[in-house]
């Protein structure tokens, strides 16, 4: 079974047990969102998913993310000001520079980082439960 397939059984899988009826036009979403490899907006993957099967309304794809996020396959990220954007759980734990200029969104791990951070808890008396960690960045000049 290819990695497309997996993700989007368990998309399926998961609105199933939400009690969610899978539509034709809510297995093109969990098919686009599925494929998916960067972090689209609610209205990009109504974009997507009217591209395969014309009729998908925007209502249907905001609580189909919703419940995606209440079953924990999704991620919803809420970067300054910026519209929901959406990941798989499946990814291994990352954080996120932002391009201010573009909205592009990067993904980057970084064990120094992770281990600072550990290390600033501990020194405070506190361990990590979870955190996010984002850059807002602009590229230079010339690059």
């Amino acid at each position: 079974m290819t990695k497309i397939a997996r993700r989007t059984e368990k998309l399926t899988e998961a609105l199933r047990r939400a009690g969610v009826r899978i539509t034709r036009q809510r297995a093109a979403l969990l098919s686009v969102l599925a494929e998916a490899e960067d972090h689209p907006e609610a209205i990009e993957l109504h974009r997507r998913a009217e591209a395969v099967v014309p009729g998908i309304s925007l209502s249907t794809v905001y609580r189909s993310l919703t419940e995606l996020e209440n079953q924990g396959v999704i991620l919803r990220h809420q970067f300054d000001g910026t519209p929901a954007r959406f990941e798989h759980t499946e990814t291994r734990h990352h954080d996120h520079m932002i391009d201010v200029d573009t909205g592009e969104v990067v993904e980057f791990a970084s064990e120094r980082i992770e281990a600072l951070q550990a290390e600033i808890a501990e020194a405070l008396g506190y361990e990590i439960v979870h955190h996010r960690f984002e850059l807002y960045v602009r590229k230079k000049d010339g690059l």
